[in-house]
């Protein structure tokens, strides 16, 4: 790549700094520096569901929303590295799975129905419990990362972890937006919003569950629930609580945040 294109794309990451298009913006300057065939970027919090930023994915995309942000997180080789060792840096999947005795299983429930092969992370601290982790996969057997796409990597850490850093720094977490223009949003949304509120926890809630999780969503109280449904008060909060336990949540804020991560991957 010409010096003056690698220049243009690092500048354009310096120039999006607190705008919508950072993210996308920062993954092209990192494509100038390895090939990669997708990514993701997650914002993590110490006891935290992580919360979704950008994704390039193009298949099975469901399984990020679905699985992975839910529960499959938790068994991450890279997120168990990060919650231990708190180690910022460029990691391959190789060296992560070594040392995790439980990865075998990890890889057979949940990564191979992703698609990746192959795997490098970069964790960056934003702040004393806040980090910000890009994930690079490979989807083909043929093209895995190398020591020198870690070695690349690594000598541009610096200048990634000081992007983020003033990116993400004393600014909450923003979800990615769905991507829609002005005139088709207005069209779409309330199918968009509709399809997520039926589809929002299949794989995890019976379907009194679900009725319920969504009218919580909708903004129903336990009261106004309760009436609607013609339940007792009290059934209504022993079905939030197995809701909260089954997608893992401990806040309204959670499912909140959980259910724009459904949507949005959707």
């Amino acid at each position: 790549m010409p010096k003056s294109q690698f220049n243009n794309l690092l500048a354009d990451s310096i120039s999006s700094l607190k705008s919508t298009t950072f993210t996308p913006n920062l993954m092209a300057f990192i494509a100038s520096l390895v090939n990669y065939d997708c990514a993701v970027i997650l914002g993590l919090r110490t006891d935290k569901h992580p919360i979704y930023l950008y994704d390039s994915i193009e298949n099975n995309r469901e399984l990020l929303f679905d699985r992975y942000l839910t529960s499959a997180f938790q068994d991450d080789p890279f997120y168990k590295m990060l919650t231990t060792d708190e180690q910022q840096g460029v990691f391959s999947l190789k060296d992560v799975a070594k040392r995790d005795m439980d990865y075998q299983t990890y890889c057979n429930q949940f990564y191979l129905q992703t698609g990746w092969k192959d795997e490098l992370s970069i964790l960056i601290k934003v702040e004393a419990t806040r980090w910000v982790v890009i994930y690079l996969g490979c989807t083909h057997t043929s093209n895995p990362f190398s020591l020198s796409d870690v070695e690349m990597l690594n000598s541009y850490f610096s200048v990634i972890q000081s992007l983020c850093q003033q990116h993400w720094k004393q600014t909450e977490f923003l979800l990615a937006e769905p991507v829609f223009s002005p005139e088709s949003y207005s069209v779409k949304k309330r199918k968009f919003i509709e399809d997520g509120l039926h589809s929002f926890g299949k794989d995890f809630l019976s379907s009194r569950e679900k009725q319920i999780a969504r009218l919580i969503l909708q903004g129903l109280d336990t009261k106004e629930i309760a009436k609607q449904l013609g339940i007792t008060e009290g059934t209504v909060k022993n079905h939030r609580k197995r809701i909260y336990a089954q997608l893992k949540v401990s806040s309204l804020s959670e499912l909140f945040q959980i259910f724009l991560n459904h949507i949005i991957t959707h």
